[in-house]
């Protein structure tokens, strides 16, 4: 009897503290998915030398204003748009720093997610996608840029939201940086024992959509990633059948792929060869 009674004493504790686990995964769940770091710029004076470089504040349709960077290439006349959409904890400052190497001749907006950077608000997925959504229809409604030529480029927890945009707008491109089939299936992955699927409000299911891409895809994996499993890459990889290509980026680890040149050049001439495609000589 006394047995029993300890066992259920133990198996009591337990399920209080099981209990009290999930509701602090539930209660922090904003802070360990999105965690942005304040309004600290990580280029203090953001300026990119292939192109002229203004910060702008866009007015979401709730009114939430966000803040960003706008690039435009120095040669008159209409050029490609680029929508830049950030991972975890990223400030797009760097974005325009960069810019001249990342996407030559095109015009580029990177905007800091609701609570990033200088723009206001709360961070949450459906917040993100209906404002991606407002900042492509922005860029592409711009007299200099070609609204036939855009492509919209997501990094790791951005590339759920560039996805989501994709399938709502008609770009004729999509990178994705270190992608993943869904948050919640990393949630579930490093959440083992909690129920993650009942609390977690910001899912982030990319592999739900992925099909109904209709642009050239091209995926960019980093060489040593442990946020993002490259088997939940595979997953997404899968179920894109507009798949270009899906390479490895040597040397890289999730934090420092954007950043490295070869990075860059490759997401350059990506983005290039599809905004100016070659023509096919007669044989």
């Amino acid at each position: 009897m006394k047995h029993t009674k300890k066992v259920a004493g133990v198996a009591g504790i337990l399920s209080v503290l099981w209990i009290g686990l999930t509701a602090a995964v539930a209660a922090s769940q904003n802070r360990l998915l999105f965690n942005p770091l304040g309004s600290r710029r990580e280029v203090l004076k953001p300026y990119s030398a292939g192109h002229r470089t203004r910060a702008v504040v866009i007015r979401a349709k709730d009114g939430t204003r966000l803040s960003g960077w706008l690039m435009t290439p120095r040669l008159a006349g209409q050029h490609p748009g680029v929508v830049y959409f950030g991972g975890r904890s990223e400030e797009v400052s760097w974005v325009a720093r960069d810019a001249g190497k990342l996407f030559p001749g095109m015009t580029v907006l990177a905007v800091n997610y609701r609570g990033y950077g200088d723009s206001h608000g709360d961070p949450a997925e459906i917040h993100f996608v209906e404002d991606g959504r407002m900042l492509y229809d922005w860029l592409a409604n711009r007299r200099d840029v070609d609204p036939k030529r855009m492509a919209v480029v997501g990094r790791s927890l951005g590339s759920g939201v560039a996805v989501q945009v994709a399938i709502d707008r008609e770009p004729c491109s999509v990178v994705l940086i270190t992608p993943y089939d869904s948050i919640l299936a990393i949630a579930k992955r490093k959440f083992r024992t909690l129920p993650v699927e009942y609390v977690l409000r910001h899912k982030f299911e990319s592999v739900k959509y992925a099909e109904k891409i209709n642009a050239p895809v091209y995926v960019l994996r980093s060489e040593h990633d442990d946020i993002v499993p490259h088997s939940h890459t595979d997953l997404l990889v899968q179920k894109l059948g507009t798949l270009q290509a899906d390479e490895i980026v040597p040397g890289s680890n999730h934090i420092n792929i954007p950043y490295l040149p070869e990075t860059q050049e490759r997401i350059a001439y990506f983005l290039t060869d599809r905004f100016y495609p070659q023509p096919v000589l007669p044989v």
